[in-house]
């Protein structure tokens, strides 16, 4: 018994350790952002190198999940006569929800395992060690740099993927089924509000690419400078990156819409 409360106390002081280090390193990358916006070049790069290479898979998963919620709209709506409604049922889902959450998703996969393995690669190679000793700050040369470009590129995926989501939706709708596109477009345009709906799958993107960007360059630091360590933290990556996200969400989407 008294092993299991001395491995259960080790295991605690463990996790708070390493949540004030983390908390730490967050508030060290955030004191340094201003660096990486005076120099925006070095940001642009990243942008270039998190969005760009993650838009095809963005815009192909936004046209599919389009089709889905088409389809499955439809036989839903279809059952109550209101097929009309299509436009703002898919819409909403793409804006609210599905847009932000599966780009946060998306993206822990594809770029933040990209940015765990060059941050856990340069640590194993013994670059940041080597920026130090030429009197180059790490922080704000690496990692603000990636951060201020991860922030700003989820948003920016994220609307895309319901802009073709939505395409993706007209095209089942009206090409396949006969909606008639008028009244598609036009319950959209009424059921949609720009603050309440769009604004908030904005600020969600950001939380989330805020979260994400930060785990993904959080493990790559912390990942030991082996091949295996730098594997087990991209895993660490995508697993807590995804659980982060959705918890994210359900706490966001009560704050935002609980009340209505």
């Amino acid at each position: 018994m008294r092993e299991i409360v001395e491995g259960v106390g080790q295991w605690c002081l463990h996790g708070v350790r390493r949540l004030g280090y983390g908390t730490r390193f967050f508030c060290t990358v955030l004191s340094k952002t201003p660096f990486a916006l005076r120099r925006f070049g070095l940001v642009v790069d990243q942008i270039h190198f998190i969005g760009n290479y993650s838009l095809l898979i963005i815009l192909v998963s936004g046209l599919f999940i389009g089709f889905v919620l088409g389809l499955q709209g439809y036989y839903t709506l279809e059952t109550y006569g209101s097929e009309e409604l299509l436009g703002r049922l898919v819409a909403l889902s793409l804006v609210r929800e599905l847009g932000p959450v599966m780009t946060g998703l998306l993206y822990a996969g594809r770029a933040g395992t990209s940015l765990t393995a060059e941050i856990g690669l340069m640590k194993a190679g013994e670059q940041l060690s080597a920026m130090e000793m030429m009197a180059v700050d790490p922080v704000a040369r690496v990692f603000a740099p990636r951060f201020v470009a991860g922030v700003i590129s989820v948003p920016i995926l994220s609307l895309l993927f319901s802009a073709i989501g939505m395409f993706g939706a007209y095209l089942i709708g009206v090409a396949l089924v006969g909606i008639d596109a008028g009244a598609f477009w036009s319950q959209t345009r009424a059921g949609v509000d720009v603050l309440r709906d769009i604004g908030n799958g904005v600020l969600k993107s950001v939380v989330f690419g805020i979260a994400v960007t930060f785990i993904a360059l959080y493990q790559g630091f912390e990942a030991d400078p082996t091949p295996e360590g730098v594997s087990r933290a991209t895993t660490r990556t995508v697993v807590s990156s995804s659980l982060t996200v959705l918890g994210l969400d359900f706490i966001l989407t009560a704050l935002m819409f609980g009340g209505r």
